[in-house]
């Protein structure tokens, strides 16, 4: 996709070509409809490719074979949760049963809710409290952890394990659901509003707890049209995904495209280059932390990938040398984009024709962006910095407990929270958060949340979280702590929060202080921190 010809301008304001180009790549109107037609289209097309995964629903499966699961899938969630429409929790890492389960949510009349594999008991029983959920598919190692807070989950009527394990004797297992599934009719629906509710994904705020996204079919399905044309995906692609767990888009961008989406679980990125190779990808997608390691790795000069058309990430920002550096090994466009779970979650991705580096790129179709001043709110000139705005038919249509229209203007822009700038070519260039979320390795994390936590340890008297730099993942918790007593150890407190949080939320460094510096008005100055203890060298490596 080229950029816009956009002329001379004195506004940031920009818009994506319009949604007439994403043409037979625009699906539905029911999110399982990009399915079914793809099975239609091309049955015999491998779907999903899971090298290294054991289980029922690994290895090849065609597009045929992956809708024929999701239908089974369906039958027997429909069996097992009856007539009354439930929200089902999806709480899996990058495994081949979270198509089958995605898809069998949807087309057995409920709805799924996208719940990160690596929360931990606390941010568990928010977010399935948050969704209501009724059932939940998980792992047997999160099953231990939602067995602790059950009491407090009144609504999770039913657990299902991805796959069975020895000492959890008596849960239902996944595969075996699918594979005794009644022959029970699953009519398709006469007519689907676009605009109902149809997924459920979750996301930390400037306050720490997560909130919950109602995003529609409409919304999942333009956006997986979006994307597929942005990434130029088409029937020949396929989809490279490294990354530690689904992200939604990469299923749903390939099914809409009828093509196919490899699974890789290598820890050794160099070692997941290598099954790129084997599986002939065109598109490697990752997180900037692993591309970052596969951009210094010493067994760079010897990979390669004939087949590969482009290098893509996202989350956040890819440093230039890792980015020349791996174009120029792979001798492909190395690009990024941008988005929010608030977004479906794609606005925004780089040009492969010319892509500019640390940029975004343009708004993707049908999506407008702009810049605007973070006191006036008045729309700021190319190139000058503000808070970023973005509205399109991808935005979602609220929050749980807040419709979309008392988090968006009169015109319908959505304020991001970031920090960022639009040059004359219309290209996005992310450079802050307005407030104090960060990312760690993609993951968001808040750190009034840690804080919280923190202040559970019978040393904190007071604590001040922020974000300290970090080369491989973007960005690490550092932790200021006033002691409530003598004899407070700081590795003892990075313990106590690694026992308690997700691996991104852990401390890498612990300083005691005599006081948190305040302003005259009794703020934090979170900020000045940062800035102070920019240079300071680790306490521990956060269990990484």
């Amino acid at each position: 996709m080229a950029a816009p010809d956009l002329g001379v301008r004195a506004s940031s304001l920009v818009s994506g070509p319009p949604l007439e180009v994403l043409g037979d790549l625009l699906g539905g109107p029911r999110i399982d409809d990009l399915l079914r037609r793809a099975a239609e289209r091309r049955p015999g097309r491998i779907a999903l490719c899971s090298p290294g995964f054991t289980g029922a629903l690994s290895g090849d499966l065609t597009y045929a074979e992956l809708e024929a699961a999701a239908e089974r899938c369906a039958r027997a969630l429909k069996t097992l949760l009856g007539e009354r429409p439930a929200r089902v929790a999806l709480a899996l890492a990058l495994e081949p049963a979270f198509p089958v389960a995605f898809f069998g949510i949807l087309r057995s009349g409920n709805v799924p809710a996208l719940v990160n594999p690596l929360l931990r008991e606390d941010g568990l029983a928010h977010v399935l409290g948050l969704a209501d959920a009724r059932a939940a598919i998980v792992s047997p190692v999160m099953y231990r952890y939602l067995e602790k807070i059950r009491d407090r989950l009144p609504d999770l009527e039913t657990v299902v394990l991805t796959h069975a394990a020895d000492d959890l004797p008596g849960v239902p297992v996944l595969d075996d659901l699918i594979d005794q599934a009644p022959e029970l009719p699953l009519p398709r629906p006469e007519t689907t509003d676009v605009d109902e509710v149809a997924c459920l994904q979750f996301t930390s705020g400037t306050t720490g707890p997560a909130k919950a996204v109602l995003l529609t079919h409409r919304n999942i399905t333009v956006n997986a049209a979006q994307s597929a044309h942005a990434h130029r995906v088409d029937e020949s692609a396929v989809l490279f995904n490294y990354l530690p767990s689904f992200h939604l888009m990469h299923l749903t961008m390939a099914v809409t495209a009828a093509t196919t989406l490899v699974l890789c679980a290598e820890p050794d990125p160099a070692d997941a280059v290598g099954v790129a190779a084997e599986h002939e990808a065109t598109h490697f997608y990752s997180l900037p932390m692993r591309l970052i390691k596969l951009g210094a790795h010493p067994r760079l000069a010897e990979l390669g990938v004939p087949t590969l058309r482009t290098v893509l990430c996202g989350g956040s920002a890819l440093p230039p040398p890792t980015t020349r550096a791996l174009a120029e090994r792979f001798g492909v466009p190395v690009v990024q984009g941008y988005g929010l779970q608030e977004t479906s979650p794609s606005t925004h991705f780089e040009n492969l024709d010319d892509p500019k580096i640390r940029s975004s790129g343009p708004p993707v179709a049908g999506t407008d962006c702009r810049v605007v001043h973070l006191d006036t709110r008045q729309v700021q000139p190319v190139g000058a910095e503000g808070e970023i705005q973005v509205r399109g038919p991808q935005l979602m249509k609220g929050y749980h407990d807040r419709p979309a229209a008392e988090v968006t203007d009169a015109e319908g822009w959505f304020s991001t929270g970031d920090i960022g700038r639009i040059d004359a070519d219309g290209h996005l260039f992310v450079l802050d958060r307005v407030k104090d979320v960060f990312k760690c390795d993609n993951w968001l994390v808040s750190p009034t949340e840690i804080e919280r936590v923190l202040l559970g340890h019978d040393g904190v008297a007071e604590c001040l979280v922020f974000d300290h730099p970090d080369e491989v993942s973007g960005a690490v918790a550092h932790a200021i702590v006033v002691p409530a007593r003598d004899g407070v150890d700081v590795a003892e407190l990075a313990g106590f929060v690694a026992e308690r949080c997700p691996y991104y939320e852990h401390l890498k460094y612990v300083d005691l202080v005599e006081a948190i510096p305040r302003s005259a008005t009794g703020k934090p100055l979170r900020r000045q921190m940062r800035e102070r203890y920019a240079g300071g060298a680790a306490l521990t490596d956060g269990g990484r």
